[in-house]
């Protein structure tokens, strides 16, 4: 970005199987690069030397993760989009069947993105590798084997046959086990990649987070130090919406985003209305000015997320004298 004269360059890379077609806004400038090591290394320096505000391409499920995973390591600005956003915009310029300027189909797509990327501006946010893939999937896994353990439990407890409990009790035990071996499983994927022990650790400090909520959030959480608290809440889905309707007035409601992130951020902040100082003050505050208990957690919940963002965002661990905003 050339701050200067204002200039911002946009980027739009279309990925294909052998190349990356590149078309850049507003100079026009159009290259295209093999989708191979020499490449993406050529391309991520060569990004890099232009200082662009932002780069764009598409999910195409599965040959963007290798450029996405270059581009992000040498700290450009990436944002992945859903190729259907691209269709719509490209729809709404009339270019998605044909162009003056460009013939090559490639060329056109990279083009539109590049337009796409200047006009609509989407938040960066770089798709997560395959080993961050892998952890996103063990901690579903565990999530839906702590499900399977809590059916199963009331199972047992309501079964009036021995016979029957019985076989409860050994399926109980095959999912400890399988809940034991995942936890190993993500143990081993954390302590493998120092930046997400680091994040751990950050995490892990502030009272009430431990490691499966700290893990949670690496694993489906990643923009967590990288926006405002008021974005991060949307996306999480505690940012409070007025529902009116009727004689029902004045009522505020939370809803939609990362269930499963938002479930994790219920949890410690329970732990944390008891245990972590900052928090307890907020919650015995507001239960004071009569405000009911789950809507005081849940505004506990909202000024962990903002803490656990802004000790991501500064890299710096939890402390009491520290303004986490």
């Amino acid at each position: 970005m050339d701050e200067a004269h204002g200039v911002t360059t946009c980027v739009g890379i279309d990925v294909s199987k052998v190349r990356l077609d590149v078309h850049l806004r507003p100079s026009g400038e159009a290259f295209a690069v093999s989708r191979d090591g020499k490449g993406l290394e050529n391309l991520a320096e060569r990004l890099a030397a232009l200082e662009v505000s932002l780069i764009v391409l598409e999910a195409t499920g599965g040959f963007e993760v290798t450029l996405s995973a270059a581009l992000a390591g040498a700290g450009l600005p990436l944002a992945v989009v859903n190729p259907r956003q691209i269709r719509a915009f490209a729809r709404a310029l009339g270019k998605l069947a044909e162009t003056d300027a460009i013939d090559k189909t490639d060329a056109i797509d990279a083009q539109v993105i590049a337009l796409f990327a200047e006009r609509v501006r989407p938040e960066p946010r770089p798709l997560a590798d395959e080993q961050a893939r892998r952890l996103g999937e063990l901690v579903a896994r565990r999530r839906q084997i702590v499900e399977m353990i809590g059916m199963e439990s009331n199972r047992r407890r309501q079964a009036a046959d021995t016979r029957l409990a019985k076989k409860i009790e050994r399926h109980l035990a095959f999912l400890e086990k399988a809940l034991a071996d995942i936890d190993a499983d993500i143990d081993a994927g954390v302590r493998a990649s120092p930046a997400w022990r680091e994040a751990e650790e950050l995490l892990t400090s502030v009272p009430a987070v431990g490691p499966v909520t700290a893990r949670t959030l690496i694993a489906e959480l990643p923009e967590l130090g990288q926006l405002d608290r008021r974005r991060l809440a949307a996306l999480v889905g505690v940012a409070p919406f007025n529902r009116d309707s009727g004689s029902w007035r004045g009522h505020r409601m939370i809803g939609g985003g990362r269930t499963s992130v938002r479930n994790a951020l219920y949890m410690a902040a329970l732990v944390a209305t008891r245990h972590n100082p900052i928090l307890k003050h907020v919650y015995q505050r507001l239960l004071a000015r009569g405000r009911p208990k789950k809507v005081a957690i849940i505004a506990c919940l909202r000024r962990l997320l903002t803490i656990l963002n802004a000790i991501l965002r500064d890299g710096a661990p939890w402390s009491l004298e520290t303004r986490h905003v």
